[in-house]
């Protein structure tokens, strides 16, 4: 039995409460793993070489105009203020890791931020801006940044899900608490509870139906998607040290 004070009383991943004992309880489930796609790989061309980068396992491709597509979306800043996708980067050659994360209450996704922060520097280093957009409205963007802390200049709120749903990353109760890939968390128990040593709940969405929405990791090249991670579940994120593999990997003009 897993209690709520052991994980600083952050619901785990597939756990419910018990109110006969007063606890979180973990929850076996026969859900099968959905089927994967195998990987597709993508051929970019630059004037001298052609570099083969893998696309991770999606449910679904991209067109090839969804750097485009994106390019309108609006968001905010996590000062608030309205921000065009296409303003997020450089879209003629500037490359950009794209993190979103579920919601800014997500206790994984805290786990996620501090990785991020702490990779910052060798992305900043190899030319790469990192970006990181979560569910929620800009108040409570601000809530992970004080308290993480994370920098402000590379968080922005998505509180309509507007990118999520362009990008058509996974949503629903059984992605969320059941899928057998939020085990995954469990390995890195240690790095979360560092993580949410400054948590709050009230960074969650007001509006609650953003807590069943997923993440997901992508990496551009101006407006040439090169690589797409879909989490399967909760804390099913992609490994940093592979996106700046890819990252180092992409030809130069």
């Amino acid at each position: 039995m897993i209690s709520p004070k052991s994980l600083l009383q952050v619901p785990p991943p597939n756990c419910l409460y018990s109110a006969k004992y007063g606890q979180f309880l973990p929850v076996t489930t026969t859900t099968l793993s959905p089927k994967r796609t195998p990987p597709t790989l993508i051929t970019t061309r630059s004037a001298k070489k052609t570099s083969r980068l893998i696309m991770g396992a999606s449910a679904s491709s991209f067109s090839a105009d969804i750097g485009d597509v994106l390019s309108d979306v609006s968001i905010f800043t996590s000062a608030g203020e309205p921000i065009m996708f296409k303003d997020l980067w450089d879209q003629n050659e500037g490359i950009a890791v794209v993190a979103l994360l579920r919601h800014f209450g997500c206790p994984c996704c805290w786990e996620l931020a501090s990785s991020l922060k702490e990779s910052k520097e060798k992305f900043d280093s190899s030319g790469v801006k990192l970006i990181a957009i979560g569910v929620g409205t800009p108040n409570k963007a601000r809530l992970l940044a004080e308290r993480l802390p994370f920098p402000m200049d590379c968080l922005y709120a998505d509180p309509e899900r507007k990118a999520y749903d362009v990008l058509g990353l996974y949503y629903g109760l059984g992605r969320t608490f059941f899928n057998p890939a939020s085990a995954k968390v469990f390995s890195r128990f240690d790095a979360l509870r560092k993580a949410v040593k400054n948590y709050t709940i009230e960074a969650t969405p007001d509006d609650r139906s953003g807590v069943l929405q997923q993440g997901g990791m992508f990496v551009f090249k101006g407006k040439q998607l090169l690589y797409s991670r879909k989490d399967e579940g909760t804390g099913d994120h992609a490994p940093l040290d592979d996106i700046f593999e890819i990252c180092c990997k992409v030809p130069v003009a």
